[in-house]
């Protein structure tokens, strides 16, 4: 449809049907592309079911997705500057979320942009990359379908402070090394010494690179997500942790 185009094809490694780690990713790297780029992301378990296909207008960049969480993160960016807000607790582990102001969103919806007869298993050949496709020759968005005025998202843990200048979170992805990266940030974390507990494991202080550590390493990874690695490891493995277990960092102190 367009053999101009650039296509960068980011990551096939997400784990099957692992809508939060494609949410993840989508989010740790959509801002280095230039402006207008056309993201094309399907992890899609619901595929063939009445869950939406979507298309997301953030001005800066257009996101193609199926509605079942997986722009989550690109939403909860906004969210964190105060333009919207969480509503209609589903029953799916989703919520629904307005859409921003100054966004827009539509529903795919036209199948004259589509395959012809699109299999009910292969949603991602035959609706989202032509829908990409189009877009891509400048095709408008409002051309594929009605408005949508909300779309669905998990709730996403955030570092939140305790008494003393503690800081607890949760990991929120573990990638394919095996790295628990936790939504502690970088601006979250005490300032001097500190102490990193995960399970019932402490790690003392911070390493500025993986390959410094020894034994379980704390550092910050290149999202600026405070990470626990296991150098030559796999921390997920080492520890039996994955995404949900809680994290606390604590200011100075030491490790028993």
């Amino acid at each position: 449809m367009n053999p101009s185009a650039l296509l960068v094809d980011v990551t096939h490694t997400i784990p099957p049907q692992d809508v939060r780690s494609a949410a993840f990713v989508l989010h740790t790297v959509h801002r280095y592309f230039p402006r207008r780029t056309v993201h094309l992301a399907v992890v899609d378990p619901g595929v063939g079911t009445s869950r939406a296909a979507v298309i997301l207008d953030t001005e800066e960049s257009i996101f193609v997705a199926p509605d079942n969480g997986l722009l989550s993160f690109i939403l909860a960016e906004k969210r964190a500057a105060g333009e919207s807000s969480i509503s209609m607790v589903g029953s799916d582990g989703t919520v629904s979320v307005p859409i921003p102001d100054g966004w827009r969103a539509v529903r795919i919806a036209e199948s004259c942009y589509w395959v012809a007869n699109p299999s009910r298993t292969f949603h991602g050949r035959d609706i989202f990359a032509p829908v990409a496709a189009h877009l891509s020759r400048g095709e408008p968005v409002d051309s594929f379908g009605p408005p949508m005025e909300g779309l669905r998202a998990f709730e996403i843990p955030t570092a939140r402070k305790l008494p003393g200048n503690a800081v607890e979170g949760a990991v929120l992805h573990v990638d394919r090394f095996g790295n628990l990266i936790t939504s502690v940030r970088l601006e979250d974390l005490p300032r001097g010494a500190m102490v990193v507990e995960i399970g019932i494991h402490c790690i003392q202080g911070l390493s500025q690179t993986y390959a410094e550590g020894r034994g379980l390493t704390a550092l910050i990874g290149s999202a600026g997500y405070l990470e626990v690695a296991l150098p030559g490891g796999s921390a997920r493995d080492a520890t039996g942790l994955g995404v949900g277990a809680p994290v606390r960092v604590l200011p100075k102190g030491r490790c028993s």
